[in-house]
């Protein structure tokens, strides 16, 4: 079976000093880049919001960041305006090695949608091409690192589990935001799931 390496938004953003920043979000990066040659393909994913994306607090007139809205698509956490395309802070952290990379998966792009998954964004039905690029390769085995745990790792460990993959995540290369148990909620999803997690 071939197998792949998923490697969520480790962006400047979520960086330290990013706008969005994940502690200790840069300490992951050697050690995924040391794991890539395991794989038969590796995709980068990365969050690629417009300006005054829906899921920007700023955006939401006497909001702040990490309150929620109801959106049509369900409960919507508000976030710092962060990974706004072609901005320094959506780039790939510059140690990451991003020519390992078979496929680059932009998200986010969409501004009525916020997307946490690599699969789908947060209406669970708009897809990415993910799951279409995996099947056409005959990948059926992936590993998921990055940031942050709780949120977009932990979305895209789901969703690859329900499309039917064997879904393992490191979780020593990967970090949380823990906002108000997230971390403790999304580890119990994952393990629900069957996600192994290492």
């Amino acid at each position: 079976m071939r197998n792949a390496l998923i490697v969520i938004d480790v962006q400047n953003d979520f960086c330290p000093g990013g706008a969005l920043a994940v502690p200790e979000g840069d300490q992951i990066v050697s050690g995924i880049n040391a794991l890539m040659p395991e794989f038969d393909a590796v995709i980068l994913t990365q969050d690629w919001h417009p300006a005054g994306h829906s899921s920007f607090a700023s955006s939401h007139a006497g909001k702040g960041p990490y309150e929620t809205v109801e959106m049509p698509y369900g409960t919507q956490v508000l976030w710092p305006d962060h990974c706004v395309q072609g901005s320094g802070g959506a780039e790939f952290h510059k140690d990451l090695n991003t020519t390992r990379a078979d496929m680059i998966i932009r998200k986010g792009y969409n501004p009525a949608i916020d997307s946490y998954s690599a699969f789908f964004e947060n209406d669970q039905s708009t897809p990415t091409g993910l799951e279409g690029y995996l099947k056409t390769r005959g990948i059926s085995d992936v590993t998921m690192v990055g940031l942050a745990t709780d949120f977009c790792v932990n979305f895209s460990a789901l969703d690859a589990a329900k499309l039917g993959c064997k879904v393992s995540v490191r979780m020593d290369l990967c970090r949380a935001i823990d906002l108000d148990g997230s971390l403790a909620a999304a580890t119990t999803a994952m393990q629900d799931a069957e996600v192994s997690l290492t």
